[in-house]
């Protein structure tokens, strides 16, 4: 399609409404554009084209039959226009919803919570998909990303979810001290950090005074083999509190202290300007659930 030939598509809107209504003011409202504009717009395509497309008829218009052709091919060439969006709009409701997340929220926060939003929304398919890998959300066909960190990534929308404080925890027997609240009652144990974030880990737990140089440090893989080794009295971690509240709470691990990660969280991570029916209502969701934890 080449097209130079094709008039402006604002002067054939204009003239397609004009020609529905029967009427350039009528055409101007349903556009929300000028009186005056519409008319201008209908001149210039005849200009163009060298032929009327509408004359005066009483106190209205009417269409000659170079009008009513361009008014009939416009007709059909917008409605199938508007059955394309429709139809992929309409995927886009249909579709399931992508969402990729770290391996330990979505073992640790999410899937305890998820059973809740499946049942009140059972209409909305989701594809959760765990992964350390930076996606490309666009490329990737992904709808959210739920990523921990500053917040700074750049050419996307991003909210803020729920907090990364950080909670030293171990195994009651490991501890063996219930009055445990400080760094200095750890001194002695090894420490177990997730390859992906240890450095920062690391520079948290520093910041509060404890010399990790001191101690055995062990980097593992994945977020599980960690609450694996911690679990199995192995060592202590510096866990997103966020994710491991619900263990602490059943009293299975033990809370010592907690670090501050100021400006760190849980963010929601999403194309610039992208939204759908569907991603409204998990957001909502997540919101809802952040609030109450």
């Amino acid at each position: 399609m080449d097209w130079r030939e094709i008039p402006s598509l604002s002067a054939l809107r204009a003239f397609e409404a004009t020609a529905r209504l029967l009427s350039f003011s009528k055409a101007a409202g349903e556009l929300n554009v000028t009186h005056a504009a519409i008319a201008q717009h209908v001149r210039g395509l005849e200009a163009e084209f060298s032929e009327s497309l509408v004359v005066r008829a009483g106190r209205g218009i009417a269409l000659t039959h170079a009008g009513e052709r361009l008014a009939a091919r416009l007709v059909a060439g917008f409605g199938e226009i508007a059955s394309g969006v429709k139809d992929i709009r309409q995927m886009g409701v249909d579709r399931p919803l992508t969402i990729s997340v770290t391996p330990a929220f979505a073992t640790s926060w999410l899937m305890p919570r998820i059973g809740s939003f499946w049942s009140a929304h059972p209409d909305i398919t989701l594809n959760i998909s765990p992964t350390y890998n930076l996606v490309d959300l666009a490329k990737d066909n992904v709808d959210m990303a739920i990523r921990f960190g500053d917040g700074n990534w750049a050419g996307c929308d991003v909210e803020y979810l729920t907090n990364g404080d950080l909670v030293v925890v171990g195994h009651p027997d490991l501890i063996n001290n219930p009055n445990a609240n400080s760094m200095k009652d750890l001194t002695g144990l090894t420490w177990f950090f997730e390859k992906i974030y240890a450095r920062e880990r690391r520079l948290v737990v520093s910041c509060e005074g404890f010399d990790l140089d001191t101690a055995e440090v062990n980097t593992l893989a994945s977020s599980d083999l960690v609450f694996a080794a911690v679990n199995a009295k192995l060592g202590i971690s510096a866990i997103t509190r966020t994710l491991i509240e619900p263990k602490i709470n059943t009293g299975e691990l033990q809370a010592v202290c907690v670090l501050k990660s100021e400006g760190l969280g849980y963010h929601l991570v999403t194309r610039k300007n992208f939204d759908s029916p569907s991603l409204r209502i998990f957001r909502k969701w997540l919101r809802q659930e952040a609030k109450e934890t």
